[in-house]
């Protein structure tokens, strides 16, 4: 399996894409609201026929059907039966409109067969439980005899499967079409992102008629978007994360080149994976979203640069390039004025700061050393990986750096607060007591002391806990945690 998502970009909040939010809105509506209804009265038509008289009045025969028509699927139905597997067999029978014109035409179970008239009471009542079909009314009918029905080329791409089918689609029609929208306009994009469903339904349509199946869901339009994408950036340079099989990784790259590595995937996987998946609405999408955005391109060379929002190559792969081939070569001066390069145009990369780091470590007494140590420790610590590294980026820092570490109070009180979390009670408790010597008034001092306290109480290191309380005394008295290690040490003298 291969994807790729833009890593680049970012909405525009000051003029948001309410255009990608509308369909985004639309589809979550169609999905839990009639899809979900007409899924709650199949289930409650199942399981009616689940206890009933029909599974072994109807099924076998319909087994006997299969068999006796040289269907594909007689085997699958066979081994579903001997396994009493009643509602995947149900699901299959009601997927051959053929059988079902037999049977409620009362060819399969006649009036001369003595289970006609039980028969016929329980169909009755099941045909009764079965909603009004909505979605296979408005999905892609992919039958041999299925009439021609142009309107399911749009209607389809707002109907899905399940949750993670609709989950899946909106978050890439999100990730691309914000983006887009931007660039063409609100109307011009709708339009396009209509165009390019009709497109893959229109490829989808011709290479799956006659399989019987239907086609439903947001993808050929998104597929339409993300052509629409590659074409509108054409050769710029724009960071991709993408997965291969197990593999995963990021690639800055010329957009358009993206484009064939998208259309070979989905050829090979139409070929190779079955049609579980319309690979083909994906191709016939981004082959529509490709040529609509070319030709508006062509149309609007002008306008539609203007609404391209992507910066310019800012050199940043070359300094990344530029700081590997030098610490190859074992020129360390040189990699790190790159990697310092690299993280002035990106300073919350991690990849970068982490080889900065790296090799400034092996110049302890430089500059890099103490800059590169100064950004992991600024770093947004919003998982357990990130306060982990920055954890033991500290004590590397501490160990190695010349003449000594320099961290400035506000990242002392930052690491205080961080390595509580992290349970690093020993390291939090060093930098505070630094703290409290270097800069005994820095701001929100008194927080910072509660919460290590705190910390300490949680974990059942009272006597820790109870060291700091003349530090919590003076900086925070009126704290609750104050107050609890007052009221203890008074019960303690007491009972002394």
């Amino acid at each position: 399996m291969f994807y790729a998502i833009p890593l680049e970009d970012r909405p525009r909040w000051s003029n948001p894409p309410w255009m990608t939010l509308l369909i985004i809105l639309v589809n979550v509506l169609v999905f839990f609201g009639p899809q979900r209804s007409e899924e709650r009265a199949q289930q409650a038509a199942a399981q009616f026929y689940a206890a009933s008289a029909l599974p072994g009045i109807e099924l076998p025969r319909f087994v006997d059907w299969l068999q006796r028509t040289d269907s594909p699927i007689a085997k699958q139905a066979k081994v579903l039966q001997k396994k009493g597997l009643v509602e995947p067999l149900l699901q299959r029978m009601e997927q051959e409109p053929a059988f079902l014109a037999l049977l409620r035409s009362g060819q399969i179970v006649p009036e001369s067969d003595p289970l006609h008239e039980r028969w016929q009471t329980d169909r009755s009542r099941y045909e009764a439980l079965q909603p009004e079909p909505f979605t296979t009314r408005w999905a892609k009918n992919y039958a041999l005899d299925a009439p021609m029905r142009p309107v399911t080329w749009i209607t389809a791409a707002f109907l899905h499967v399940d949750t993670s089918h609709l989950v899946g689609n909106m978050l890439f029609l999100f990730m691309f079409g914000f983006s887009v929208e931007l660039m063409l306009g609100r109307g011009t994009y709708l339009l396009f992102y209509l165009l390019g469903a009709v497109g893959g339904s229109v490829l989808s349509g011709w290479a799956y008629a006659g399989t019987g199946s239907y086609g439903l869901g947001a993808s050929g339009a998104v597929a339409a978007l993300m052509g629409m994408y590659a074409v509108m950036y054409r050769l710029r340079r724009v960071r991709f994360f993408y997965q291969l099989f197990f593999y995963f990784n990021y690639v800055t790259a010329p957009a358009l080149i993206l484009l064939p590595a998208w259309i070979a995937n989905e050829v090979l996987q139409h070929f190779f994976s079955g049609q579980s998946a319309g690979y083909m609405a994906h191709l016939g999408g981004l082959l529509t979203g490709a040529t609509l955005m070319a030709l508006h391109l062509r149309r609007k060379p002008r306008a539609a640069l203007a609404g391209c929002h992507s910066a310019p190559d800012d050199g940043f792969d070359a300094h990344v390039a530029n700081a590997r081939r030098l610490g190859q070569a074992l020129d360390m001066e040189g990699a790190l004025r790159a990697w310092r390069a690299a993280a002035q145009l990106r300073p919350a990369d991690t990849e970068v700061l982490r080889a900065w780091f790296a090799a400034a470590r092996y110049a302890p007494a430089s500059e890099d050393f103490h800059r590169a140590a100064r950004r992991i420790f600024r770093l947004p610590a919003r998982d357990a990986a990130t306060l982990a590294w920055q954890h033991a980026s500290y004590r590397i820092y501490l160990d190695l750096a010349r003449p000594g570490a320099r961290i400035a109070p506000e990242d002392m009180a930052r690491l205080v607060r961080r390595f509580t979390r992290a349970r690093a009670f020993d390291d939090a408790e060093k930098l505070c007591r630094a703290l409290l010597q270097a800069a005994p008034g820095q701001p929100g001092l008194g927080e910072t002391l509660c919460l290590l306290v705190n910390g300490l109480l949680q974990q059942g290191l009272a006597q820790r806990a109870r060291a700091w309380l003349p530090q919590l005394q003076r900086w925070a008295p009126d704290e609750a945690v104050t107050r609890l290690l007052l009221d203890g040490q008074a019960r303690s003298q007491a009972t002394a």
